[in-house]
């Protein structure tokens, strides 16, 4: 999928069905207002409310021109990412933290 500058690619409080790669372009994590936290290629997010099963956290906003993302529903996820749980786990605690 391409998103366009300043387009949610996800919304803070939304159900949360995909995982997200950034393929290209750049884009911020905004929680309440306030960036938590930048994405770059290859960088990717929305793994919280899949392995969590809660809540968006953060809206995710592009902050480049466009934004090309891989977009991995929650069904291909499990099957492809379960054996990681306890790694994306991992990271998931560091955004607690910030």
């Amino acid at each position: 999928k391409t998103f366009q500058r300043w387009q949610k690619i996800i919304k803070q409080g939304d159900v949360g069905n995909e995982f997200y790669i950034l393929e290209d372009g750049k884009a911020s994590a905004v929680k309440n207002g306030k960036v938590v936290k930048a994405y770059g290629p290859r960088d990717y997010f929305g793994e919280l409310a899949l392995i969590r099963e809660q809540p968006r956290q953060a809206d995710v906003i592009v902050d480049s021109a466009t934004a090309k993302v891989l977009c991995i529903d929650r069904k291909c996820f499990r099957r492809l990412l379960g054996p990681l749980d306890e790694l994306l786990e991992t990271r998931a605690a560091q955004y607690t933290k910030g």
